[in-house]
C-alpha cells in the first residue's frame, strides 16, 4: 500500500489518463473496446494503448479477451481501496473533513421517496432514440414519470422515420421537439431522479455532474439514422431500435421504485442497460 496508492495518484495526475479513467467511470460497468474509447477521446492506437497498459497496470482499469477484441473497464476494487485510504487513512473518517462523501454514501440506505420522477433520456441528436424512450415511458407510466428527452448536438430535429413510426404505433407526436441538453441545466430545470443515455457517443462525451445526484444509467443501442439502403431497411432499423427501448421501458417500469434503495436501484438499472437484444 505504501506505493501503490502514490502510483495511482501519480498516473491519475496526467491528465489523459485522468480523462481516460473519467470515461470508463461514466461507462462502468461497461466493458468498452480499445477502438471506441479511441474514438471518443481523439487519441491514436498506440497513445490509448500506453495510458490503458498504465492504468491497467496499478489496477484501476481491468482487461478482458472478447474473441480478438479487447475490452477494458474500471477496476472497481481498486477505485474503492484508493478512496477508502484517502477518507479512511489520511483523513481517519473524521466527518468534518469529508462531510460531502458519507452524505453519498448514505443515499444508498433508504429507498426514493414515493412519488412522480422525473426521468430524462439523452442522445446526440434527440431525433430518435431518446424521442422513442421519452414516448414510450409517458404514455407507459406518464401517471408516475414527469418524461423529458434531450440531445448533446447543438441542433437537431426529429427524425422522419422515427415520427412516422411513432404515428403507426399509436402515439401522439404533436407535442415532440428535439432539444438541447442545456434546457435541463439551467435554474429553471426540473429536479431529475433518473438520467439515462441511450447512445454511445452522448455516454461517452464529458459532462458536468448533474444536481441532485440522479440515478444514471446507460442504455446504449446502434443509432437507426446511420443505417444505409433502402426504405424498407431504414424503417427495420428503426422498428429495432423501438422495440429494445420499449422492452427496457417495460422492465424499468416494473421497478417497485417506492422500495428499492438507491445501491439496488442502480444495480437493477444497469442490468436493463445490458440487455442487448432486439425486440421488435
Amino acid at each position: 500500500m505504501e506505493t501503490v496508492i502514490p502510483d495511482r495518484l501519480t498516473i491519475l495526475g496526467h491528465p489523459q489518463r485522468l480523462a481516460l479513467f473519467r470515461l470508463l467511470m461514466r461507462r462502468y460497468p461497461d466493458r468498452l473496446p480499445a477502438g471506441e474509447i479511441a474514438e471518443a477521446m481523439g487519441l491514436k492506437a498506440s497513445t490509448l494503448s500506453a495510458y490503458l497498459s498504465a492504468l491497467n497496470g496499478a489496477g484501476l482499469v481491468t482487461q478482458t479477451r472478447a474473441g480478438t477484441s479487447l475490452l477494458y473497464a474500471i477496476d472497481m476494487a481498486g477505485v474503492r481501496q484508493t478512496f477508502e485510504y484517502l477518507l479512511l487513512d489520511c483523513c481517519r473518517g473524521r466527518p468534518e473533513l469529508c462531510a460531502t462523501f458519507p452524505d453519498l454514501i448514505t443515499q444508498g440506505n433508504d429507498p426514493m421517496a414515493d412519488r412522480k420522477y422525473n426521468v430524462l433520456f439523452i442522445c446526440t441528436g434527440n431525433s430518435a432514440r431518446s424521442i422513442f424512450a421519452e414516448t414510450l415511458l409517458r404514455d407507459a407510466a406518464g401517471d408516475r414519470f414527469n418524461v423529458f428527452s434531450a440531445g448533446t448536438r447543438p441542433q437537431s430535429e426529429l427524425n422522419p422515420f422515427a415520427v412516422r413510426l411513432l404515428e403507426e404505433k399509436g402515439h401522439d407526436v404533436g407535442h415532440l421537439r428535439a432539444k438541447n441538453v442545456d434546457e435541463f441545466t439551467g435554474p429553471d430545470a426540473p429536479d431529475l431522479d433518473f438520467v439515462f443515455t441511450v447512445c454511445n457517443q452522448a455516454a461517452n462525451e464529458e459532462c458536468p455532474a448533474w444536481e441532485g445526484q440522479p440515478v444514471s444509467g446507460h442504455w446504449g443501442m446502434e443509432d437507426p439514422v446511420k443505417v444505409e439502403g433502402t426504405d424498407a431497411e431504414k424503417a427495420l432499423a428503426f422498428q429495432q431500435a423501438y422495440g429494445a427501448l420499449k422492452h427496457r421501458i417495460t422492465a424499468f417500469t416494473a421497478l417497485p421504485l417506492a422500495t428499492l434503495d438507491r445501491i439496488a436501484l442502480q444495480s437493477a438499472v444497469d442490468e436493463i442497460g445490458r440487455e442487448k437484444e432486439d425486440h421488435a
